[in-house]
């Protein structure tokens, strides 16, 4: 049963994603023209769709694949189950099948490179071998590290997302994505781990044994405050890019896919950017880790756990609009009560947020504390409770 949990009156103004939706008609400019077949251009702190061409659409993500391998690497970072520090081994096997295939960071047979220095391998010049290499490291083959990839694409709720492959290449479409996931992947690699994400993203080349290769993201050097996150490219999938800027404290993410140009890739990804921060504006509504309201929780050792802004929260609206900030409401909404154990972190609420004029967004909230399950101790306070009405 879905529980209407609080309502919120707010001296600030919030829309949220309404996932697919595009933008209204009346937007004080017109997008620029987009050629991609696949187009997808997002505000992070609110998650409203500012542009959006067959979002949902199933897609070949050639070196996009490597998002999530570096994701599933600062997973393991932050858990304290992989170190930056470790080494892992260029198998004979793997040097055979990778050396030079691709873009590669020309890592050599049986050397030991580092994990953080595999990560920035991968992240900045698309390194087909260091994703090899780093994955049988972490889970000792290839098969098992992309079920570790497909887990996490569970874990976020990504139905349209599937690897076969930690780098992206060829493999007849059995690994593809869509620029939804896309985003909310993303999204989740900047919010979820910051300090990493800020460490290996937004380097414009790499140095490697004296070999020195430029980034290929055309947002670098062009578009201010650009700072991630990744091109790709096969004959198969066509050009691809997720693109993320942070400007003024404010964050737009890009996804493209299906170019046959890169020039028409980088040209028009950038004038999507500086459309979105140009027609629409962001008013500031919750910092990340504020508590919005408490959720019930049932079979735990708590019987309720904090709903918290997974990040910076805000309000996204076309330039121009401009209701008054008590005209905003706002409500929680969560499947209840919720059933141990909860992790932190984990979606478990939406704020469901009514403007004037606008959609009705929703943007998720996390738990703010683990709930493990109840031990005996726990059941019988919790059954006494009950039996009070509490």
């Amino acid at each position: 049963m879905t529980a209407i949990f609080a309502a919120l009156l707010l001296s600030g103004t919030q829309s949220a994603l309404a996932k697919g939706q595009a933008a209204p008609l009346n937007d004080p400019a017109s997008p620029p023209q987009v050629d991609a077949p696949i187009a997808l251009l997002i505000d992070v702190a609110s998650g409203r769709v500012l542009f959006e061409r067959q979002s949902h659409r199933r897609f070949v993500p050639a070196s996009l694949t490597k998002i999530m391998t570096s994701y599933v690497a600062f997973e393991l970072i932050d858990q304290g189950k992989l170190s930056l520090d470790r080494t892992f081994t260029m198998r004979p096997e793997t040097f055979r099948k990778w050396h030079g295939v691709g873009s590669t960071m020309f890592l050599g047979n049986q050397s030991q490179t580092r994990v953080s220095d595999l990560i920035e391998g991968i992240v900045t010049v698309s390194a087909n071998d260091a994703c090899v290499v780093l994955g049988e490291g972490i889970a000792g083959n290839v098969s098992a590290f992309t079920a570790l990839m497909n887990a996490k694409a569970r874990e976020l709720g990504l139905r349209d997302m599937h690897f076969n492959t930690p780098n992206g290449w060829m493999d007849e479409g059995q690994t593809y994505v869509s620029a939804a996931d896309l985003a909310t992947l993303s999204t989740a690699l900047i919010t979820r781990h910051p300090a990493l994400y800020r460490r290996f993203y937004g380097h414009d080349r790499l140095t490697w044994n004296g070999i020195a290769q430029a980034n290929h993201n055309p947002l670098y050097g062009n578009t201010p405050g650009a700072d991630g996150v990744k091109t790709g490219f096969t004959n198969e999938a066509g050009y691809g890019f997720v693109g993320s800027v942070l400007r003024n404290g404010r964050r737009l993410m890009v996804v493209v896919g299906g170019y046959d140009r890169p020039t028409d890739r980088a040209r028009q990804s950038r004038e999507l950017i500086e459309w979105g921060f140009a027609a629409w504006d962001e008013r500031p509504l919750f910092r990340s880790g504020a508590v919005l309201g408490q959720a019930k929780v049932q079979g735990g050792a708590q019987r309720s756990i904090a709903l918290v802004a997974p990040q910076d929260l805000a309000l996204t609206v076309p330039r121009g609009w401009n209701a008054p900030a008590a005209s905003i409401r706002t409500r929680i909404r969560y499947k209840g009560p919720l059933r141990a154990p909860v992790a932190k972190g984990d979606e478990v609420a939406t704020l469901v947020v009514e403007a004037p004029g606008q959609p009705a967004q929703r943007i998720p909230l996390v738990a703010g504390a683990n709930v493990a399950p109840a031990g005996l101790f726990d059941r019988l306070r919790n059954g006494l409770l009950a039996m009070v009405g509490q």
